[in-house]
């Protein structure tokens, strides 16, 4: 089954509509400067700690100080860290928590490094100049496929309810992440999009299993 990540949550409303339409982990932007950008780390907290269990929290971060990382990690009690920068292999394994390494897709040479690396798996995201995700622009999903050799991927960038049923029938990917494309204005989501997006998920999952 493939696994659904909601990201760029930033209220109590908009994670409890995710997990109730299906989503099985939310993502939590700490990057500053970003729209879904988590300044107050206690009310990121306070929304966390309101979740029911067994739902999965992933805090993002693009180059940050490993102290801090691990200062937000405890105080927010996330799950895995998602790191979106120039981390090495080396930074990605100095945490106490599951590891998602992140990757800007531009052509095949983008993933020929992901070997180096020994995390749980593999975020690939569009290469935007100038951007570092959440840009709603795909990439070319033949790349996410002979990325899959080296682990778990996850497919993001670009996706949306129309055409995630595709994305996950050609890529089989072990998740998918979705964020500024199913938003009602940066940082608020829209339910209807989250929900049809989540929905077009699992049929392709229940096609692909009564196949199987």
């Amino acid at each position: 089954m493939t696994r659904i990540k909601i990201c760029g949550v930033t209220n109590i409303d908009d994670a409890l509509m995710s997990i109730d339409a299906g989503a099985d982990a939310l993502g939590f932007n700490f990057v500053p400067d970003t729209p879904r950008y988590l300044k107050d780390t206690k009310a990121a907290a306070k929304i966390i700690e309101q979740l029911p269990p067994f739902i999965t929290t992933v805090g993002l971060f693009v180059n940050a100080d490993p102290e801090l990382i691990q200062s937000i990690a405890d105080e927010c009690h996330l799950d895995m860290l998602q790191l979106h920068g120039d981390e090495s292999p080396q930074f990605c394994q100095g945490f106490n928590r599951r590891v998602i390494k992140a990757v800007r897709v531009k052509d095949e040479s983008s993933c020929s490094h992901l070997s180096d690396y020994r995390v749980s798996g593999y975020l690939l995201d569009t290469y935007v100049k100038g951007a570092l995700g959440g840009t709603g622009v795909a990439f070319d999903w033949q790349l996410a496929i002979k990325a899959k050799q080296y682990g778990r991927i996850v497919l993001a960038g670009g996706l949306d309810p129309d055409n995630v049923a595709s994305a996950v029938q050609q890529v089989r990917p072990y998740g998918v992440d979705v964020s500024s494309r199913v938003e009602a204005s940066p940082g608020r989501k829209d339910p209807v999009k989250v929900r049809t997006f989540i929905q077009n998920v699992k049929e392709v999952d229940r096609e692909w299993k009564q196949s199987n």
